[in-house]
């Protein structure tokens, strides 16, 4: 019986016990390729009964499978929580646990999701989602879904929506609707789905006749936060737009609080369209017409490919849904000229 340890039990203790050098032990644990069965075997045996890892650690590298689909996202806002609610009811039945992750990544924060399946793969998870990775995770031991990716369709499957053709239809909505100087929150400068929602705002001026005027454009980034300096800009203008466009509900949203904030009236003075669609916007005062991406089905549609390759499917998907308009009371004709 190896002796028992009151401190926290170490690699170097495995190692002694097991007979073995540190480096096998970090092998056997990283589950790399190079050690022999029975050594394999040997130190599993002293992993589990020192009780280095979790139960669950232990268990999963014993049997090489642990039965859970990891969820690695950037941080917990309205649009990860959709997605979240769509695979937590595809994985319903299916054998599998879910694991969501965020590890207090923080926003911005490049690389995030290489440092957290490096901590991941291959023990605690047997493949993972990943919402809006910063970079192509192509280097991975365990299979990848990505949803909304930075890079947009590049490395390993991909679920994202029609960022071009649903920013189009908003701008199309406030143009039918009597707008001529409508103006854009823009979302993260640094993802792609933020840089196809402002295309396809200006591929809609650009089809209705309308100058693209870049003085109507300011960054949100996503972030209620950003959004206020933005918001404030536009709407104190003396030739401030009718309408404001935002490349997500959040920001959308955060307009509305600022137009109150200035007197403004919504619809009456200032039209707002959001993109997304989340159970926030129908709350909104007054509630926000938006851009409905399918995030439920997204989510559902990650689950469904991160299973196949998990079975054994080889190749890779690259999912684009469509989104659609849901009209609600921050939209209207425009009054008068500001």
């Amino acid at each position: 019986m190896p002796e028992t340890h009151a401190a926290r039990v170490t690699i170097i203790d495995v190692a002694r016990v097991a007979g073995v050098s540190v480096s096998t032990v970090s092998k056997v644990i990283n589950d790399r390729y190079g050690v022999a069965p029975e050594t394999y075997d040997k130190v599993m045996d002293v992993v589990v009964e020192l009780g280095y890892e979790s139960s669950l650690v232990a268990s999963s590298l014993r049997r090489r499978s642990t039965n859970v689909i990891g969820i690695l996202v950037p941080e917990f806002e309205p649009f990860s929580v959709e997605l979240l609610k769509g695979i937590s009811s595809a994985a319903e039945g299916t054998g599998y646990e879910l694991l969501a992750y965020s590890g207090d990544l923080g926003h911005n924060n490049v690389g995030w999701e290489r440092r957290s399946l490096s901590r991941l793969a291959g023990t605690l998870i047997d493949g993972a989602v990943i919402v809006a990775p910063t970079a192509t995770v192509t280097d991975t031991t365990i299979p990848v879904v990505a949803i909304d990716p930075h890079t947009g369709r590049t490395g390993p499957s991909t679920i994202e929506s029609d960022n071009v053709d649903g920013s189009r239809i908003a701008t199309e909505h406030l143009i039918e609707l009597g707008h001529r100087r409508i103006a854009h929150v823009r979302g993260r400068t640094d993802l792609v789905s933020a840089r196809q929602r402002e295309q396809g705002y200006r591929e809609a001026l650009e089809a209705a006749g309308l100058p693209f005027d870049p003085d109507l454009v300011r960054v949100g980034g996503y972030r209620a936060l950003e959004t206020t300096d933005a918001a404030r800009e536009l709407l104190t203008r003396p030739d401030r737009p009718t309408a404001v466009f935002a490349a997500n509900d959040l920001s959308a949203i955060r307009v509305l609080e600022i137009a109150a904030e200035l007197g403004l009236r919504v619809p009456e003075d200032l039209s707002v369209v959001g993109y997304d669609n989340v159970p926030e916007a129908a709350s909104a005062v007054p509630p926000l017409t938006s851009i409905a991406q399918p995030m439920h089905q997204m989510g559902a549609e990650a689950v469904r490919i991160l299973l196949g390759l998990l079975s054994g499917e080889t190749g890779e998907e690259h999912l684009r849904l469509p989104a659609t308009l849901v009209v609600r009371a921050s939209t209207a004709p425009p009054a008068t000229a500001p």
